[in-house]
């Protein structure tokens, strides 16, 4: 079944991936096959990273497509299903996915989001690269090392301190 999605050939798209297990630390643990899965997907299908940070549950991504290519949902079907073939089994598998000869390591779904002006870009690459922060894996952006962050920091888009307030104890956005 294929769901509706924006579809803008040379979008530029927003995604929240998740593990199927979200007690799991997947993403961090196998770090290096993720990327090298994303190396080899974006090789054969291009596509820029504009941003991106890797948690252990799940990762966040901003990708700009190339000029009429809207194809993005491809590129994460290839992602998830090269990553999962290269981790060791002995996940939950469900009837459903049992049937289907697939594993559980990756949510079916995945949120997208079509960014609209360059104001939706920077609130994105922000909520991307706070997010560890947001989870409590650190206190400062900076201590996170699976983020585009450092990469803004090189190229001097951002400083390296951006953001380098500890959280509290009302949470990262200041919420209850």
């Amino acid at each position: 079944m294929r769901y509706r999605r924006v579809d803008v050939a040379g979008g530029t798209y927003f995604f929240t991936v998740n593990l199927a297990d979200r007690k799991r630390n997947l993403l961090v643990a196998h770090v290096d096959v993720l990327r090298e899965v994303v190396r080899a997907v974006q090789a054969a299908h291009p596509f820029h990273i504009d941003a991106m940070v890797i948690l252990p549950d799940h990762l966040h991504a901003l990708w700009t497509l190339p000029a009429n290519d809207a194809e993005y949902p491809m590129r994460w079907m290839l992602i998830k299903s090269g990553f999962s073939r290269q981790i060791a089994g002995g996940e939950r598998i469900g009837p459903s996915r049992r049937r289907k000869g697939e594993r559980g390591i990756w949510q079916r779904r995945y949120w997208e989001h079509c960014i609209r002006d360059d104001r939706d870009f920077a609130r994105h690459v922000d909520y991307i690269h706070y997010n560890p922060v947001k989870h409590r894996h650190v206190r400062r952006v900076a201590d996170w090392p699976w983020s585009s962050f450092h990469r803004y920091v090189r190229q001097g888009l951002l400083p390296a301190d951006w953001a380098g307030n500890p959280v509290d104890d009302r949470g990262a956005f200041g919420e209850p």
